[in-house]
């Protein structure tokens, strides 16, 4: 055998041991292929993705030999899930999906930021799945619902509004913080002054204020996106202090004050699955990702199409520090890892 074909040989069998798959870097895809390794290691988009099929309107145009599909997000996410999942020793084809975000202003050759690519993604299987039910349930899958209390400081009346996030953004301090001291600090009271005064209707202007954030319900993923970049004048630099995180936490028991009188859901405890990493700059940088595909079984480290088995310890490495590699978005799951092979979607 050639030194050639000895190396690729290797290789194949470096990608097999691994357990999963790859993805080749096309056009700096760093930054999807990161996340692409998270939506695999979720299994609920996957599972609800194999609901979805294409409209018949693109079935009768890819029968005539168009490629209707070619824009389509959530279509093309389905295939390259599907094709991650396989048994093939290679790095998974993920050309066409690449190509639909590009077509949907997510540019290949650019550097993006994972969390505004993630929530793209998201938006895009809303827009674009004709199956509104499904699209809703894949929503729901990161959907947190929240109470906003804002009283006014000059009348104390108060104004209160029910949404939802799609994920917990989280403002990191400048030296040393953890997970939970991020999550206290954002559903803490914070008083809005100066240019982030809110209009009063009671006093027909805009007016200083206390904000009161309260959780409605939590959903089966958390996606935590710790804020590492700062804008100032222009220049945007990044925060490579360091952020500690766990590998399982009871949220009714980290933040006790963060949920609502209205909140009832019993089971609020995560666990973690995926890690997305930034290293580098703020201007340049590489993604990264730690993901698991089940609390049982062991961590794997993907840059690209090379995959290795890691430990936990190494994932702990990602909490940051001068000149390292840092955590940069979380994902949790809550409850247990299946029921019975099959997903619980609901609540």
């Amino acid at each position: 055998m050639s030194g050639r074909n000895l190396m690729i040989s290797s290789f194949i069998m470096r990608e097999r041991s691994s357990g999963m798959r790859g993805l080749p870097n096309h056009h700096l895809s760093c930054c999807v292929n990161t996340l692409l390794q998270t939506f695999s290691a979720t299994w609920e988009i996957g599972a609800l993705l194999d609901k979805y099929t294409a409209e018949p309107g693109l079935q009768t145009w890819e029968a005539a030999g168009g490629r209707a599909d070619d824009r389509n997000v959530p279509l093309q996410l389905k295939r390259v899930l599907a094709a991650m999942r396989s048994d093939s020793p290679r790095p998974a084809p993920h050309r066409d999906f690449l190509l639909s975000l590009d077509r949907n202003c997510v540019r290949l050759n650019t550097q993006h930021d994972a969390d505004e690519v993630f929530l793209s993604i998201l938006n895009f299987m809303q827009q674009q799945m004709d199956d509104k039910p499904l699209a809703l349930e894949i929503q729901n899958l990161y959907r947190i619902s929240v109470k906003t209390n804002l009283e006014c400081l000059e009348c104390s009346s108060v104004q209160t509004l029910n949404t939802y996030m799609l994920g917990l953004p989280l403002h990191v301090k400048e030296d040393h913080d953890s997970l939970e001291g991020c999550m206290t600090s954002f559903f803490e009271h914070q008083e809005l002054r100066g240019a982030n005064c809110c209009f009063c209707g009671i006093c027909g202007k805009k007016t200083p204020s206390k904000q009161a954030v309260k959780l409605l319900s939590l959903p089966r993923i958390l996606c935590v996106h710790l804020k590492r970049f700062r804008n100032h004048g222009g220049y945007t630099r990044k925060l490579d202090c360091p952020v500690t995180f766990p590998e399982s936490f009871d949220f009714s028991e980290t933040v006790k004050d963060a949920f609502s009188s209205d909140f009832a859901q019993d089971d609020c405890k995560y666990t973690l699955h995926a890690v997305v990493v930034h290293s580098g700059y703020a201007m340049f940088g590489h993604y990264t990702a730690y993901v698991r595909h089940g609390a049982d079984r062991p961590w794997y480290y993907a840059d690209d199409s090379h995959v290795q088995q890691v430990s936990w310890e190494d994932v702990q490495s990602t909490y940051g520090g001068p000149r390292r590699h840092t955590a940069y978005m979380l994902m949790y799951r809550r409850g247990p890892e299946d029921n019975g092979g099959q997903p619980e979607l609901s609540g």
